[in-house]
């Protein structure tokens, strides 16, 4: 009886499943380019343009995963305040040291533009992108945003763009905010931030609110989410060896007993 259960079980080859799941995501190189101009201070967002955007942008850097964050900033000049980093935590530390009046007022969109265009040129990254975000017009710097944006667009950036507060083009702020405008703001100009966008096959936003900031942000991360690869590996261990062994070992057994003083009689 033994040896017929035995082989049952080593017929029915019983085994051990070991599955193991690897997922892994490509990364994006996103350089986020902060306006640090006066026009920033303006209150029409809280507690100003400047920390709105800022504490949104540091909301955005927590939800990376495995894409490469680095920031620019800038007001008559560029400079890159973060390279392309995975250390979130020291980029964190110093988009909170960001602040207006470290350089000389203005607006260079154009240069501050390729500053960052110039920081995602040789990254091997699949996707790269500029999230770029300014008040103002461009009214320093010696690089407009048009030849800014075709270079962006010839090495495979693209800019999402993003307008705070009042629109140039309708020469108005929120009622309640005139007393707000600082001295030589124009407004957003976005004419030409839609122009930088849709050279570089991104998108352009317009924020009046820090939700609204926050809204774009978040579809700005569903555009450029990474896929994810998931592989799963499964590795199969026969165990009917394991019963099929003690089965073969009880026929021998039979059969040397059956020619001793062991032996069957009829």
């Amino acid at each position: 009886m033994g040896t017929l259960a035995l082989g049952v079980v080593a017929l029915a080859r019983p085994q051990v499943h070991d599955v193991i799941r690897t997922t892994t995501a490509e990364g994006i190189d996103i350089m986020l380019v902060l306006d640090t101009s006066s026009s920033m201070r303006a209150e029409d967002f809280q507690p100003n343009r400047f920390e709105a955007a800022r504490d949104v942008a540091g909301s955005f850097v927590e939800g990376r995963t495995s894409d490469r964050v680095g920031l620019i900033v800038f007001a008559a000049e560029a400079y890159t305040q973060v390279p392309l980093t995975l250390d979130y935590s020291f980029l964190q530390r110093m988009l909170e040291r960001v602040s207006i009046g470290v350089v000389e007022d203005g607006t260079a969109v154009g240069t501050a533009l390729a500053t960052a265009v110039n920081r995602l040129r040789e990254t091997e990254a699949e996707s790269k992108v500029v999230v770029l975000l300014t008040d103002g017009r461009n009214n320093r710097g010696e690089i407009d945003p048009a030849t800014a944006a075709e270079i962006a667009s010839t090495i495979g950036v693209r800019v999402y763009a993003i307008g705070v507060g009042a629109a140039e083009s309708s020469g108005a702020v929120p009622p309640g905010h005139r007393e707000q405008q600082q001295p030589g703001d124009g407004g957003v100009d976005e004419e030409m931030l839609r122009t930088v966008a849709s050279t570089t096959n991104g998108r352009y936003f317009s924020a009046s609110s820090k939700e609204a900031l926050k809204r774009i942000y978040a579809e700005i991360d569903e555009l450029e989410t990474a896929e994810i690869d998931e592989r799963v590996y499964t590795d199969r261990e026969e165990w009917f060896a394991w019963a099929l062994g003690p089965a073969l070992a009880l026929v021998l057994l039979e059969i040397s007993l059956s020619t001793t003083a062991f032996r069957r009689f009829p």
